[in-house]
């Protein structure tokens, strides 16, 4: 066993770049997970950062200077964050809270409808299941208003740490944005001279990464954006709601498209029942799901994710659970980095290192 232990190790870790690969990873793997709340911000404007550098480059590429560039690429952001905070959240917080409040109604029209069940299909469901089904309801119903009362007595430290957001996170952008080459010297010059493998990882992994987040920022925009344009010239109630929570499915690959359907269809059925205008919006939501997945995505994504869906599934639940909403989006983006690091990985010669042996 110790053998067959020393001969893997000296495989996979003979190769001093491996061995260096390997601390990096660990120790940045494990500065996220124990100072990933108080690192928060910074990990924050990174990926904003990443987001603004490919207009930079290209207004860089026309001749413009870079500090202009970054000046120009900066204000537009800080005039979107402006329209997102004065615009956008209102509006979203208005038609949260008219849901909220529309629920015991539509709970209601649920439970006239549960109850006629039993007479119609008195061979599949019974009085007692539809009775236990709306007890079960209420009590869903009852814990979600608790929720929502306990967050707006606790909605001061939220506020607080939401303006700190918008202080710090702006400012981190800019700076990242702006000396990016010099913070690039300087965590290199804490690098070896020979670092072959630690670049050809980094250089594959800006690549996934950057296209990755960009390219999912814009899939976000536009299926949003459409969705709310198709729900409201339909006439559907909270369009600007469930049009957020259709341009945020997407960051779930095969999961949240069907999530996400659920609400659509209850809020459909609620305000039109089981009639053509509700058969129009699951024809239109199922419409803008297949051009997402066949158009939009093959467009905007230069490179193809080479991973299997079990492999996306099982990054999603596990980056998830360990960093929430971050971890959900960077999930494939950080299995590519695995697959990349695996495939770069030097190995020895096994059969050399059998015939040395004997």
């Amino acid at each position: 066993m110790i053998k067959v232990f020393r001969n893997w190790f000296h495989r996979y870790f003979s190769d001093e770049q491996a061995v260096l690969l390997g601390v990096l990873l660990v120790l940045g793997f494990t500065a996220v997970l124990t100072l990933g709340g108080m690192l928060a911000p910074v990990l924050a404007g990174l990926v904003l950062a990443f987001l603004m550098q490919g207009a930079v480059n290209g207004l860089e590429r026309i001749g413009v200077p870079h500090t202009g560039a970054v000046w120009l690429v900066f204000l537009i952001f800080i005039g979107i964050l402006m329209a997102i905070l004065l615009v956008l959240l209102p509006l979203l917080w208005q038609q949260l809270f008219t849901l909220f409040n529309e629920l015991p109604r539509m709970l209601r029209d649920w439970q006239d409808l549960l109850l006629l069940l039993p007479e119609r299909y008195p061979q599949l469901i019974t009085d007692e299941q539809v009775l236990r089904g709306i007890d079960s309801a209420r009590g869903e119903l009852g814990r979600l208003g608790q929720v929502m009362l306990s967050f707006s007595l606790s909605s001061l430290p939220i506020l607080m740490n939401a303006v700190i957001y918008l202080v710090l996170v702006p400012i981190l952008v800019f700076f990242f944005l702006m000396d990016r080459k010099q913070i690039g010297r300087w965590f290199r010059s804490y690098l070896p001279q020979e670092r072959t493998l630690i670049t050809q990882v980094a250089l594959e992994m800006n690549r996934q990464i950057a296209n990755y987040i960009r390219g999912k920022a814009i899939e976000i925009l536009i299926c949003a954006v459409v969705a709310y344009f198709s729900f409201a010239l339909m006439g559907l109630n909270y369009a600007m709601l469930l049009a957020l929570l259709v341009g945020f499915s997407v960051v779930v690959p095969y999961v949240g498209a069907v999530v996400v359907t659920v609400p659509i269809a209850l809020i459909g059925f609620f305000q039109w029942g089981w009639g053509d205008q509700f058969i129009y919006l699951m024809v239109v939501y199922a419409i803008l799901q297949a051009l997402d997945g066949n158009v939009l995505v093959p467009l905007l994504f230069s490179e193809a994710v080479n991973l299997h869906p079990v492999v996306i599934i099982c990054a999603v639940l596990l980056f998830g659970g360990l960093w929430g909403f971050w971890g959900i989006f960077f999930a494939i983006p950080l299995a590519t980095l695995f697959k990349a690091v695996l495939d770069a990985w030097p190995r020895g010669n096994p059969q050399i290192e059998t015939a040395d042996s004997l």
